[in-house]
């Protein structure tokens, strides 16, 4: 299924439990379509459309399981949308600083925000605050991913570290030497031993739980194509989106391209991400395309690999030892590096205690 989104999207994705998904574009608008999942010829259907931002959406997620949806803009702010109604529920425009970049969800009552100049914020819906900020990093904070069983927070940068935020202690645990690469994306594997992160140049960084000063083993098949986003598919396979607009079946430890498994376009991939029921895989990219990809019928020939090398993929041992393009005013997000920091003036400023006031 295809959804020919008409502007650049930054973000996607998908409802904790109904077949909708969010993507946030460049001009500032979230769209929230409703899709098939037992019939892939019928069209998705758009179901809301909202200006939520004065500057482009980067960010876009389901909140409160699934009732509202945040997004966050260069414009500093960040955004509770109602689901149902398209409605404003709570904006809070003095958010960050900087730029909001990346949202994730960490549990049923908060979520983290990262902004250009490499500050991660913990949001608490119960408190209705602002709990915990970590200044993680020197640039842009280009993926987060949560440690649940930790309470920790893992996040890349632009300025090439990759660090470990403790939230029961509220300050940066570990930071990662310099990579001399831009670290765009990040997932935990191997039952939370393993920290994989992509890069600018295509190389994967493995690092071991607990010793995150310098990465334990470099996996460099994918490049020279940049790692612009990944999805851990279990605790031995992650997917990836590459520049070249591939996505791509990955093995971790031991090593390998499992396979291509498909090619969004021939322009880079900007997101993935699983649908709630795992049946679809969305892929965002540069050519304006949404795309839902059967993950049955994608994976198919991995599963034949699979059986073919028993043992092989669920290894789950370590290794140690051996046309015009659209263009977001505020940031390169085709280059990825090289961020121009919003300048925007009079943005309103507000109490971030009353952020989750109404949610």
């Amino acid at each position: 299924m295809e959804i020919n989104l008409g502007k650049l999207a930054f973000d996607i994705d998908f409802h904790p439990s109904e077949n909708l998904v969010a993507s946030g574009l460049i001009d500032g608008d979230l769209h929230l379509y409703r899709y098939s999942s037992d019939n892939t010829n019928s069209d998705p259907v758009r179901v809301l459309e909202v200006h939520a931002h004065t500057e482009s959406c980067r960010a876009a997620r389901f909140i409160n399981g699934g009732r509202a949806v945040l997004t966050g803009s260069p414009d500093f702010s960040i955004l509770a949308t109602d689901v149902e109604t398209g409605s404003t529920i709570a904006r809070l425009d003095n958010a960050h600083e900087a730029a909001v970049n990346r949202l994730i969800n960490l549990t049923e009552s908060t979520v983290a925000s990262g902004d250009d100049d490499g500050c991660i914020k913990v949001w608490d819906t119960r408190e209705r605050s602002c709990c915990n900020s970590f200044e993680a990093h020197e640039d842009y904070i280009s993926d987060i991913t949560f440690a649940s069983d930790a309470m920790k927070i893992l996040a890349t940068s632009g300025d090439g570290t990759l660090s470990v935020c403790n939230l029961r202690r509220n300050k940066v645990q570990a930071q990662s030497e310099f990579s001399e690469d831009e670290l765009l994306s990040v997932v935990l594997m191997k039952n939370g031993r393993k920290v994989v992160c992509g890069s600018q140049t295509g190389i994967l960084l493995l690092y071991s739980w607990g010793c995150f000063k310098d990465c334990s083993d470099r996996f460099v098949d994918l490049a020279s194509n940049s790692i612009d986003t990944m999805l851990k598919l279990d605790e031995g396979r992650i997917i990836t989106g590459s520049e070249n607009g591939m996505i791509n079946l990955v093995g971790i430890l031991p090593n390998r391209i499992i396979e291509p498994i498909a090619e969004h376009s021939e322009y880079p991939v900007e997101r993935l991400a699983f649908s709630h029921d795992r049946k679809f895989l969305g892929s965002i990219g540069h050519d304006q395309m949404l795309k839902l990809w059967d993950l049955d019928n994608i994976l198919q020939g991995s599963r034949s690999t699979q059986r073919n090398e028993t043992g092989v993929v669920a290894n789950d041992g370590d290794s140690d030892d051996g046309d015009e393009m659209d263009v977001d005013n505020s940031a390169f997000k085709f280059s990825k590096g090289n961020r121009r920091k919003n300048a925007s003036n009079g943005h309103a400023v507000g109490d971030s205690n009353n952020f989750f006031a109404d949610l």
